[in-house]
């Protein structure tokens, strides 16, 4: 089972930046306890600031991978692009926003990738990338 977590602009900065909204874990740290956690899941991790690289990305495992866990950060909300990325690739993708972005700025609220994706887990923290693996585990998706 191979998975790839791919993370937007700004969250290689996760535990150093806003502690009070996104925690005060890195997501490197994070990493490695969901590793240990599921070791019989090859799980790759891409993080990127620019949102070609992310496309990129996503096509590149989007016919080879069984799952994508996303998190596009603020490129969710701008970003037609990486919605019709997801739009075009066979592996199923589950949206992750550590933070409730329907409670944050009015801008938050709209998303370019939660109608191509397979589903979105929303304000949980670090936790959502979890469930979105275990919901890609136990979804007969492959």
């Amino acid at each position: 089972m191979k998975i790839a977590i791919i993370n937007g602009p700004n969250l290689n900065l996760l535990g150093k930046r806003e502690p009070g909204i996104y925690g005060s874990m890195s997501f490197d740290d994070y990493l490695v306890t969901l590793k240990d956690k599921y070791p019989k899941v090859d799980i790759h991790y891409y993080q990127s600031n620019v949102e070609g690289e992310l496309i990129n990305e996503l096509q590149r495992v989007g016919f080879e991978y069984d799952g994508i866990i996303m998190n596009p950060g603020g490129y969710t909300h701008t970003s037609v692009a990486i919605g019709d990325a997801i739009a075009s690739i066979q592996t199923p993708v589950v949206e992750v926003h550590i933070s409730n972005v329907h409670a944050r700025e009015e801008f938050r609220k709209l998303s370019h990738v939660s109608a191509k994706a397979a589903g979105s887990i929303i304000g949980l923290g670090l936790k959502g990338y979890e469930l979105a693996l275990k919901y890609l585990l136990e979804t007969k998706w492959f």
